[in-house]
């Protein structure tokens, strides 16, 4: 299927990340497929950030409304989410380049769909929720998974609420406390996708739906922001007391020293008293 090419954003490098590029195409009339390349893994770095944001505003700004789509360049990930060391030791991460990220795509004022061709893992499965439609690629290749269980870091609420938003409890339950790896089948059985498939999925799903004039309607993303006004007001909170990642390890640390020094004189006064 012969595509034009639209423009290129480029992603700066950053530390230990080489940065890379998104190439906007169109593979369909008013369809704008963005196609993230920053390897390794698609991490969203504060440039990876920028970059997504700033070619959703071309779009936006400077041409015709319709639908757009994003998938990643690198067919083992579509996005392995945060580098956390980095994310945590960034000034202003969350606030200022995560949280906008996120709320571009759940306000956006066109359609968006997602197109998981690989591994979609915490970030990058939050990245995929924000949109309004998910497509799994059906050949094998990926998981969805929240996986912070699996190395001990809190969910924040401007990142839970919308998975708690989006898919049904039990589904909740087993993506956040069991970390489970949902496949494409499993993913569109769960309600996490919409649809399983290749850019020919992606692109019926568009075409079923008339999602291309959908976004033409000047009211599309005043709906969006009412519908999800919830998640919006989390993501639009800056500098939320207890709501960082960094913020909640510290607490839950002041915590457990707390209980630990509750317990330890707990136990010397049933000692004193045993001696009795």
């Amino acid at each position: 299927m012969a595509s034009t090419e639209l423009f290129t954003v480029p992603i700066a490098a950053l530390k230990s990340h080489p940065g890379g590029s998104i190439v906007c195409t169109t593979p369909a009339p008013k369809v704008y497929l963005l196609t993230f390349t920053s390897p390794a893994d698609n991490r969203l770095t504060p440039p990876f950030c920028r970059a997504l944001i700033d070619a959703l505003d071309i779009i936006e700004f400077g041409h015709e409304p319709g639908v757009v789509v994003t998938t990643s360049g690198i067919q083992k990930f579509y996005s392995n989410g945060l580098d956390l060391g980095l994310a945590m030791s960034t000034l202003g991460y969350w606030e200022d380049s995560l949280y906008p990220l996120y709320r571009r795509f759940l306000t956006y004022p066109m359609p968006t769909v997602a197109m998981i061709n690989g591994h979609a893992f915490a970030g990058g499965l939050f990245l995929a929720m924000h949109h309004d439609y998910r497509v799994f690629t059906g050949s094998g290749r990926g998981f969805a998974c929240v996986n912070e269980l699996e190395f001990g870091a809190p969910l924040p609420p401007p990142l839970s609420g919308i998975v708690r938003i989006k898919t049904a409890p039990h589904v909740y339950r087993s993506l956040v406390l069991e970390a489970k790896r949902f496949n494409a089948k499993a993913a569109l059985e769960a309600g996490i996708v919409d649809a399983v498939g290749e850019l020919d999925a992606v692109l019926k799903l568009i075409e079923e739906r008339a999602l291309v004039t959908k976004g033409t309607k000047s009211s599309y993303g005043w709906l969006k922001q009412e519908m999800y006004k919830e998640s919006v007001a989390l993501l639009d909170v800056k500098s939320p007391a207890g709501d960082t990642p960094e913020q909640l390890i510290r607490a839950n640390k002041a915590r457990k020293e707390s209980g630990q020094k509750w317990l330890k004189e707990l136990r010397e006064k049933q000692s004193q008293k045993a001696k009795l």
